[in-house]
């Protein structure tokens, strides 16, 4: 049910964005009397779901979801239509119009995307606000993982600096460390000041396994399911573990490792119920493990920053938040050509897209993602190569500074090595998730 509903966001989502996109380059196109010929969500080779045509434009619904498409009267796309442009151009035709307004036409969809993501931002933080953990008010520290550890780092270190600059939202550490390729990390260690020197051969590592530091967390019960050794042994919800053997263990990691240690032996653990202390001896099985679910939200254990928008008030920080997460995306992307990192080895397609939609319906979750997915859309569809707008762009402004038109033949052969190199990419990030899928 979870990949149901994972795969139903994703599509939902893309859905929107694609027509969106679409509707950038249609409502140019017909600003400038341009005929569309068609109209598609979805691609259509040999078939289509869903065609009707109004008017000179065909609207419809192919069966291939990997994107959707325009078709322009008069330009050389990915339907590589040879016959109409060996044709005299008519007036209402993409070919005819001036250059500028046919950049217009083809800057259409990405302009859209960006609109689209500061709309949907902006309606986001109005209707739930900003929430988030300040780092200062991650009062246990950071819980690391292997990750961390080979970065210098400790289970219950206090992170203040990362290359010189104070953390203000601790989900921003990863962030700030991963896409700035952050060199030192300044930390509160057992009173003392520490500065961490990042070491360049974990880069490759932090790229794959991005979330290294997370709050750390008392070992607090949540919940049993339906059998649980924990709950046999006397545990109860809401107990939290706050010594094992009379040392002290009340982290998750703490208790973790513990259990590890001690398994197949008898423990006592200390545990505070309510405002009483008590006590619990049981023998911990050879698998370490207690079977019991832990609370995980950090809102039961810090202190929320919480901010509320007004209308107006949105508007700007929906700017600001779409103009933002485009800076870190670039930051992002160039981090794939980089040989130190190593990031083009988690290159990604739907599967990896798709997992991070919750496992279950969440608006505000579906929102956020729609629009991080949108400004994605309007950069790489910006970026200069043939069979993207941005290819079109770039031989649009170089004819406009120059005078000169690329030749029909020229275009052709420009889309068709676009359309290669596309496809050879979607074809190394899906086959990514696919090889991840069995790892």
């Amino acid at each position: 049910m979870e990949i149901v509903v994972k795969a139903s966001q994703l599509i939902l989502s893309l859905s929107i964005l694609v027509l969106l996109h679409e509707m950038g380059h249609f409502l140019f196109a017909r600003l400038f009397k341009t005929r569309v010929e068609k109209f598609y969500l979805f691609f259509n080779p040999w078939f289509s779901l869903f065609k009707k045509k109004i008017g000179d434009t065909e609207y419809g619904i192919g069966w291939l979801p990997l994107g959707g498409y325009v078709k322009i009267s008069g330009m050389i796309d990915e339907s590589m239509d040879k016959e109409q442009m060996k044709q005299p151009a008519q007036p209402h035709e993409f070919r005819s119009k001036k250059s500028w307004q046919r950049l217009l036409i083809m800057m259409g969809g990405i302009i859209m995307n960006v609109i689209t993501a500061f709309v949907i931002y902006s309606m986001v933080l109005f209707t739930w606000g900003e929430k988030y953990l300040a780092n200062e008010n991650a009062i246990y520290g950071v819980m690391v993982d292997s990750t961390g550890t080979k970065m210098g780092l400790q289970n219950g270190d206090m992170i203040l600096e990362v290359d010189g600059s104070t953390i203000e939202n601790f989900k921003m550490i990863t962030h700030d460390v991963i896409v700035n390729k952050a060199k030192t990390i300044k930390l509160l260690r057992n009173g003392e000041e520490v500065t961490v020197n990042i070491p360049s051969t974990v880069w490759p590592e932090l790229i794959k396994n991005p979330n290294f530091v997370q709050p750390r967390l008392p070992f607090l019960i949540a919940s049993f399911p339906k059998e649980s050794y924990g709950k046999d042994a006397g545990f109860m919800v809401g107990d939290r573990v706050i010594a094992m053997n009379n040392t002290r263990a009340e982290y998750y990691d703490e208790v973790k490792d513990n259990l590890t240690k001690y398994k197949g032996t008898t423990v006592v653990f200390d545990i505070l119920r309510n405002k009483d202390t008590v006590q619990i001896s049981t023998k911990i099985p050879e698998s370490g493990l207690l079977e019991l679910f832990l609370e995980v939200n950090p809102d039961s254990f810090f202190v929320m920053n919480e901010k509320s928008f007004g209308f107006f008030e949105s508007f700007p920080a929906g700017v600001e938040k779409t103009f933002s997460t485009l800076n870190s995306y670039i930051k992002q992307f160039k981090l794939l050509f980089s040989s130190e990192t190593k990031a083009y080895e988690s290159l990604g397609g739907f599967i990896s897209i798709g997992k991070i939609f919750p496992g279950v319906w969440d608006w505000y979750a579906f929102w956020a993602m729609t629009a991080f997915l949108s400004v994605i859309l309007a950069f790489m569809n910006f970026l200069p190569i043939p069979a993207l707008d941005g290819g079109h762009v770039f031989f649009l402004l170089y004819e406009m500074i120059t005078g000169r038109k690329p030749g029909d033949k020229f275009m052709e052969y420009a889309q068709m090595t676009g359309m290669f190199l596309l496809i050879a990419l979607l074809l190394f990030a899906n086959g990514n998730d696919i090889v991840k899928l069995f790892k």
